[in-house]
């Protein structure tokens, strides 16, 4: 064989050692996360869906409501009394204003 094949077995040593310590840091790393996440009260197998759940029950996936509908429920806060005249006259021009 050529001298080409000479540092085949090196070069293939080297590679599987990159692997494995790879690996090994790979599970060590799993392991250690899903400790965390278990000593926070959370099921480490059902994370991302409980999040993407929480994510979509949340306000922000909601669709902002038009400012119409904003209006309305503040006129209805205002007729329950639930606010006074003066919060409904400044949350009304806020909304007015687009904030």
């Amino acid at each position: 064989m050529g001298p080409q094949f000479d540092f085949f077995p090196i070069i293939f040593g080297i590679v599987a050692a990159i692997i494995v310590i790879a690996v090994i840091l790979i599970v060590v790393m799993s392991v250690k996360n899903a400790r965390k996440v278990k000593d926070a009260g959370h099921d480490p197998l059902t994370l991302h869906a409980d999040l993407a759940n929480r994510v979509l029950d949340s306000d922000v996936m909601r669709p902002a409501q038009s400012t119409e509908q904003r209006l309305a429920k503040l006129d209805e806060l205002h007729a329950r009394n639930v606010i006074s005249a003066d919060e409904h006259a400044s949350a009304r021009a806020e909304i007015i204003r687009g904030n």
